[in-house]
């Protein structure tokens, strides 16, 4: 059991792409054989991530479960990885939707094994991507969760996956160029990639002052690398104005490709900020962070009038993700304007750590409703072969079950009160509130438009006279019932409960602005 515990990361990291391996070897015609093999191997990961989490101590509330070892001794870098609460709830949210997704999967009947592959080796890419302690191993693992999303949207797509994927691939390597570019000035510099050694020689280099083996001005690196890095996070968050890849990506991928770019992938951007913009550039971050929240803002109301456009139903799905991540940009914003502020009152620091934890929050919320919602337009999609809001109507007359699980799902992307979505939202709305007034009170527009998309998507499919051809539109199914009841779940316990995941964020998030 020792063993096990004191090598949980890199067992909770590797095994999907081990089980990855295991499932490429398989023939290609023993699609059911790979598919029940597939799901079974993506709960080896929920069990362990949940292992880590009841072993997780509070207390502490830093790095925990940290693994070093030698990978490229000769410009310092190594393979460390540790979690806190902030990457633990990443790491289960991770945990808990690659099942759901592969279960959502089991329709796809074409390259079942390279589906699966593909799968799995993302689940190790962003798992690992969450533990990176090291600015190489965060990128590798950056760019490796790239490359299965791309194929998954190719391969598996709709009549313009061509084009989404291309899309997706230019936006996302546009950003990771800088991103490596600042990564390699930063680490030769410093003689370390390690974040936490970083964290204290990098941002502690005095201003003015010529940067080691570069010979240039640390200010103008620390300029450039800032920038670089949150062009980075910003496309993949994204941020308007950097999210026209996004309703694309979405509308062509295939449902469960859908579910995790949507609940996990976006959070990777949102997580750089946290990790690395904030902490590394600290000073900058300040600078900036009114910036940072007009965009957050902009987002908010811009992405809801964008999705209450829409009448391709999965579409106005993607534009809500861009309004819903708003608010996650918004409370990293206020952790920004704090963080690196010199002589910053108790106040202050109060208001940050709220914000800061709703961000967190949303992410994780974000990521159920999310997947949620583009799992339940792909069973509406699998029925009628049209997103076309204006071809639905009525048909709750004969689906009523799918009815009331769609407006449930609804309800908590919405953010009603004793669901989960409200708890995050309602926490950047009271943290930012004094910092970012304006934008706060602006992006209220959005938070209005947001009810009316939400209320046009469900009335223009569920209500309305019943279509003829939609008459012998058959229930949901009992494995589709599997894959949306604990999403459910999980809504209805975060929004009447949220203290259960709320406890362990805040606790490292306390611990980050020294209180």
């Amino acid at each position: 059991m020792d063993v096990i515990l004191n090598n949980l990361l890199i067992l909770t990291i590797f095994f999907p792409a081990l089980a990855a391996l295991v499932i490429f070897v398989l023939p290609d015609d023993a699609k059911d054989t790979i598919r029940r093999l597939a799901l079974l191997f993506s709960f080896v990961p929920l069990i362990l991530v949940l292992v880590m989490w009841f072993n997780y101590d509070r207390v502490d509330a830093g790095m925990q479960y940290q693994t070093m070892l030698a990978w490229f001794p000769s410009i310092g870098s190594s393979f460390h990885i540790g979690v806190d609460g902030i990457s633990l709830a990443m790491l289960l949210l991770t945990a808990i939707l690659t099942p759901l997704a592969i279960l959502a999967s089991f329709d796809i009947d074409e390259n079942v094994r390279t589906y699966m592959f593909l799968f799995l080796l993302m689940e190790t890419a962003m798992m690992g991507l969450f533990v990176a302690l090291d600015l190489i191993i965060f990128f590798i693992f950056w760019e490796f969760s790239l490359v299965p999303m791309y194929f998954l949207i190719k391969l598996w797509g709709g009549k313009d996956r061509e084009y989404a994927s291309f899309k997706f691939f230019i936006y996302t390597m546009a950003g990771s160029l800088g991103l490596l570019l600042a990564i390699q000035v930063i680490g030769i510099s410093m003689g370390t990639f390690d974040i936490i050694e970083l964290m204290s020689a990098w941002v502690n280099l005095p201003a003015g002052s010529i940067l080691p083996n570069t010979g240039l001005s640390v200010d103008l690196v620390k300029g450039l690398a800032f920038w670089a890095f949150v062009v980075a996070f910003a496309i993949k968050v994204p941020i308007w104005p950097f999210h026209t890849w996004l309703p694309d990506a979405h509308t062509q991928a295939p449902t469960a490709g859908s579910m995790i770019l949507a609940g996990v992938l976006l959070k990777l951007g949102a997580y750089g900020f946290i990790r690395l913009v904030i902490p590394l550039f600290p000073a900058q971050a300040t600078t900036t962070a009114g910036i940072l929240a007009i965009l957050g803002m902009l987002s908010i109301i811009l992405g809801a009038y964008a999705a209450y456009g829409q009448w391709d139903f999965k579409r106005l799905v993607a534009y809500s993700s861009i309004n819903h991540m708003g608010f996650v940009v918004l409370g990293i914003a206020v952790m920004a304007y704090a963080y690196g502020l010199q002589g910053r009152s108790d106040t202050l620091s109060y208001d940050a750590i709220i914000a800061t934890n709703g961000a967190v929050m949303q992410m994780f919320n974000h990521g159920l409703s999310a997947a949620g919602m583009f799992f339940l337009v792909g069973v509406i999609y699998s029925r009628t072969h049209t997103r076309d809001l204006k071809e639905y109507g009525g048909i709750w007359t004969v689906m009523p079950i799918y009815g009331m699980i769609l407006i449930f799902t609804s309800m908590a992307s919405l953010g009603l009160p004793g669901l989960n979505g409200f708890v995050g939202e309602f926490l950047v709305v009271r943290g930012a509130w004094s910092v970012f007034t304006i934008q706060l009170a602006l992006s209220m527009i959005g938070l209005l438009m947001t009810g009316a998309y939400i209320l046009k998507g469900i009335g223009q499919t569920l209500h309305g006279p019943l279509k003829p051809r939609w008459a012998s539109l058959p229930e949901m199914t009992f494995r589709e019932h599997l894959v949306i009841w604990p999403l459910m779940a999980l809504m209805l316990s975060l929004g009447v409960w949220p203290q259960w995941l709320l406890a362990v964020i805040n606790d490292t998030v306390t611990r980050l602005f020294g209180s």
